[in-house]
């Protein structure tokens, strides 16, 4: 990875307004000091997600991102520091130094290119096979399947020859290495045979990471022969865990959702038809890494999988994989067709739409097939099943949206609201569910855990600290009296503390600066949060003096307590000092 100098970081960084940078991505609106808008990185309807202008800052109260500028590149487009910062780099007119790259991370990346340019003849190569007569069978089967030679070039579908070392030696001719054309996952190597090629006699389906670069290959077989689809091996530019087919194109959709299916043909049947909000896992089963993908670009995944047993089994794997990124996720029926290229040849565009419209709540969903294995005639069986359906309304910890599932499904099943409700909190009482809840109203029992409740209030008084001295400048120099760094006693907040204290001595605060001092996606998060803090609304300055006042309190107290358990009692002199830091705290 190139290694950039913190101060080009920050030029770069600077020289690019976070609120014209987001809102090309995000629809925001004034709202005071700040810019408001719905969240790009969860489901929501009232929008939490937050844009400071002065503090070139994004937060989401919501789920919780946050970070500068360059943050929000590499989480929304999915990009690489690098990456990210060469785009803001390139709108802001600064030119990024190419030597400061290291010699393992240039060759690294030279590799990288290398392969993207294989991977891209091959498949200027499989394109123009398909177009002759020697690729004559692919182009019929494309046509019988009733693909248009428009959605084929768009597509750049094409087709490898029967001779197995056809590619090879094309490749060969280019002037590429053995070495290279193995990497690439295109060519294999025997003692036998020497090169031949992965792929021979198949139709070919370019695949393409989400900047339309070639990164892989799946083919299917002309006549006879296993396996009847064949994909590229994961190299160093194709991870299959973390790209979707055609996302490159449904990335740009106007539609409210994406449509995942399990086929490379339902997908380009479903584009020719006017769903270019479709794409598909590659080959292996639905990861997480796939729904970090989509969240990027949908708050919404509508499963249009095969109607047969499997699909309905990787439908069922993907909804919790959908839920837990924070999506909503619904099922598209085929039946009585098979998949949505089935469907679209049989019915056309417009009953598929109504389809879609009428896409199932995965929930109900999850339901239904869970049904199928109880008898709904037999009371024993029924009941079962009626507590089975408790415990899974357990799953929803947000109280609102569990009482809002508990009335749709007593309304669903005929059960009584009432008895379902008592169901659903005895089954939560007694931990047997998702996630144990309480009943509103039910006070907690004498035992719970008061050291992790003052480890909250600790924390939120450390949280409330940093964002009144990022939002009022003028309290620096009254805090630093009383309050240093190292009475932040949470690392990560005694860090930003310290880089906060050290920005105010040297001229004034930068929190934008402070979130690229961390590298890792989680403590950014935290750190944009630690700089907005909900403040208590406050009418008079007496009320505010009195609120920072408790607050310093608060966090003297506990940074004595966090000291008090690791001083030496022992140590005479170490003992009188935190003596007279206790007196102290006291005036």
């Amino acid at each position: 990875m190139p290694f950039y100098s913190d101060d080009l970081v920050e030029e770069v960084r600077s020289r690019s307004d976070i609120v014209d940078v987001i809102s090309q991505y995000v629809k925001l609106h004034k709202r005071g000091s700040n810019y408001v808008g719905l969240c790009p990185f969860h489901n929501e309807k009232t929008g939490s997600f937050t844009v400071s202008a002065a503090k070139q800052m994004y937060y989401c109260f919501g789920c919780g991102a946050g970070g500068n500028v360059l943050t929000f590149l590499m989480n929304y487009e999915n990009a690489t520091f690098p990456e990210a910062l060469q785009e803001l780099a390139d709108r802001a007119g600064v030119e990024l130094p190419k030597q400061e790259v290291s010699a393992e991370a240039k060759k690294q990346a030279d590799k990288r290119s290398r392969l993207l340019e294989v991977q891209k003849e091959a498949a200027k190569y499989y394109y123009a096979l398909l177009r002759n007569q020697r690729g004559r069978q692919a182009y019929e089967y494309f046509k019988n399947r009733q693909l248009s030679d428009e959605t084929m070039r768009k597509f750049g579908l094409g087709y490898s020859d029967k001779y197995s070392d056809d590619l090879y030696r094309y490749l060969k001719s280019k002037g590429y290495e053995d070495a290279l054309l193995k990497e690439s996952g295109l060519v294999t190597f025997d003692e036998k045979r020497g090169g031949h090629d992965k792929f021979w006699n198949r139709a070919m389906f370019p695949i393409m990471d989400v900047r339309g670069k070639v990164i892989g290959f799946g083919g299917r077989v002309m006549g006879e022969g296993e396996p009847k689809y064949l994909n590229s091996p994961e190299t160093l530019i194709f991870d299959k865990s973390r790209n979707l087919y055609a996302l490159n194109l449904a990335k740009s959709t106007k539609k409210p959702q994406m449509l995942l299916c399990e086929g490379y043909m339902d997908v380009i049947a479903l584009h020719q038809a006017g769903f270019d909000n479709a794409v598909a896992s590659l080959g292996t089963a639905f990861t997480t890494g796939h729904a970090s993908l989509l969240k990027r670009y949908t708050k919404e995944v509508y499963l249009t999988f095969d109607s047969d047993g499997a699909g309905i089994k990787a439908a069922l794997r993907a909804i919790p994989i959908l839920k837990e990124a924070g999506l909503t996720a619904k099922v598209v029926h085929m039946e009585p067709y098979k998949d949505p290229d089935e469907f679209i040849k049989a019915l056309g565009a417009e009953e598929y739409q109504k389809r879609v419209d009428e896409a199932e709540n995965s929930f109900f969903f999850e339901l239904r097939v869970l049904e199928q294995n109880y008898d709904m005639r037999d009371p024993e069986s029924k009941t079962a099943f009626h507590n089975e359906v408790a415990r899974r309304l357990l799953g929803f910890t947000e109280e609102l949206e569990r009482e809002n599932y508990m009335t749709a499904t007593a309304e669903h099943y005929h059960i009584s609201y009432e008895q379902l409700r008592k169901l659903v909190y005895t089954l939560g009482a007694k931990g047997l569910g998702a996630k144990p809840v309480r009943q509103e109203n039910t006070q907690p029992k004498s035992g719970m855990n008061h050291k992790n409740k003052r480890e909250d209030g600790n924390h939120q008084a450390q949280k409330l600290l940093l964002t009144w001295l990022v939002e009022r400048p003028e309290l620096y120099k009254q805090v630093k009296n009383e309050i240093t760094p190292g009475d932040f006693t949470e690392e990560l907040y005694r860090k930003v503390a310290m880089l906060l204290y050290e920005q105010y001595e040297s001229g004034a605060a930068n929190p934008a600066q402070i979130i690229s001092t961390f590298s890792d996606e989680e403590e950014q998060r935290v750190v944009a949060g630690l700089f907005h803090a909900r403040l208590p609304e406050m009418e008079s300055q007496q009320e505010q003096e009195k609120a920072l006042r408790d607050v310093i309190a608060r966090m003297k107290r506990d940074s004595l307590g966090a000291q008090k358990d690791k001083i030496d009692t022992t140590n005479l002199e170490e003992m009188q000092r935190f003596i007279d830091a206790a007196r102290a705290s006291k005036r």
